[in-house]
């Protein structure tokens, strides 16, 4: 009992750290890039209102909130970006012309892009760094030559005839082998016919084994009855390679995670349902302390895909987060008129209020997930 208890208050204590390390780096994009363009800086939070705490540094109030969900950073004049005024409640106090023209939508339009967007940009270039350590510290899997029987039905021709899982085929009626693909297309256009397998054992053994794939069998199993696969391999560069292929690896995850994006979507407005494999801030906690558990560079991994995550959702045109702010910025760099801030602060809501239900509805479905004994991992 104990040690669940301690398991658990490991995994709360490991996701909050994740979570701050990456609002952090998220909103000190924007927060270093309003600071270098002048533009004045409310309020730098860590989480979401009501404030817990707060305290007053120059201009700018740094606080801690009671929704540890996120965080923000208050410009100046931000919530009137399309409206080009300040409103304040007191009418007796007067705005300098010195403070007017530090106010966020007083900036030129590429000023404001490149301080919305940089919150984008910072968990990009979070993900890349330590994904460019992790390839100068463990390499990248990559799929061998080897073709590698990864499973052996019971009672089948590949078991009767002595195949074993983990064998690797060198050879198929003497020609060689270079992929998985290459053996199960020679195995359907001789159904019914044996054929002779080179393959060497667990222990270095090299045999010479006889099979006939059958005609009629189960769909799940195949002719022969055996699940093929190559081997992995790891794949170690140069130092100065490092950058290139940390930066290659958080496209290409970038461009997995839009596809996935993309899925879910459809699984959810055509059918419903959410993903198995999606979780929510419960199912990234548990994910978190599993993680935790393997050690550091698995941490390291999880922290950069969930940095690619949050840079992906943040820069996509939803009203309410970065991507729907850079939406309006660049409406009107085009349009050469600005959105009413009336109608821009009703899509934000609306933008809001729909990811609010979106995130109580995944976190609804990892709470059964987790109550009923299931895993998002795959197992």
């Amino acid at each position: 009992m104990l040690s669940a208890q301690c398991s658990m208050l490991l995994t709360i204590i490991s996701f909050l750290l994740v979570l701050t390390v990456l609002v952090l780096v998220h909103e000190l994009g924007h927060f270093l890039t309003a600071k270098f363009f002048g533009v004045k800086v409310e309020e730098f939070g860590f989480g979401f209102p009501p404030r817990a705490w707060g305290k007053k540094i120059g201009e700018t109030i740094y606080s801690l909130n009671w929704l540890p969900i996120g965080g923000f950073v208050k410009l100046y004049g931000e919530d009137e970006a399309g409206g080009g005024s300040i409103k304040i409640s007191n009418p007796k106090l007067q705005i300098s012309q010195k403070d007017a023209k530090r106010a966020f939508f007083a900036q030129p339009v590429w000023k404001r892009f490149v301080i919305v967007f940089a919150g984008v940009f910072m968990n990009f270039a979070l993900a890349t760094v330590l994904l460019t350590y992790l390839v100068g510290a463990q390499g990248i899997p990559a799929a061998g030559k080897d073709v590698v029987v990864a499973e052996v039905v019971h009672n089948t021709p590949a078991e009767k005839a002595g195949l074993r899982q983990g064998d690797i085929v060198l050879q198929v009626d003497n020609q060689k082998l270079a992929s998985p693909d290459q053996l199960i297309s020679y195995t359907k256009t001789h159904q019914g016919k044996q054929i002779s397998l080179v393959v060497k054992t667990k222990d270095n053994n090299v045999k010479t084994i006889f099979v006939t794939p059958r005609v009629h069998y189960p769909a799940n199993q195949g002719a022969m009855g055996i699940a093929v696969g190559s081997n992995v391999v790891v794949r170690r560069f140069a130092w100065y390679l490092w950058p290139y292929v940390g930066l290659r690896e958080a496209l290409s995850q970038s461009w997995l995670i839009l596809a996935g994006l993309g899925q879910l979507l459809a699984q959810l407005f055509t059918k419903g349902q959410i993903p198995q494999g999606l979780a929510g801030p419960v199912g990234i906690a548990q994910i978190t302390g599993q993680f935790v558990q393997m050690g550091a560079n698995a941490t390291l991994s999880l922290v950069a895909l969930l940095s690619l995550n949050l840079a992906i959702l943040n820069v996509l045109p939803i009203p309410a987060l970065d991507g729907g702010r850079l939406f309006f910025i660049v409406y009107e760099a085009i349009f050469r008129r600005k959105i009413s801030p009336k109608y821009e602060g009703y899509a934000h809501a609306i933008g809001m209020a729909f990811l609010l239900a979106l995130i109580a509805l995944i976190t609804l479905h990892d709470i059964i997930r987790i109550a009923t004994g299931g895993s998002i991992l795959p197992k």
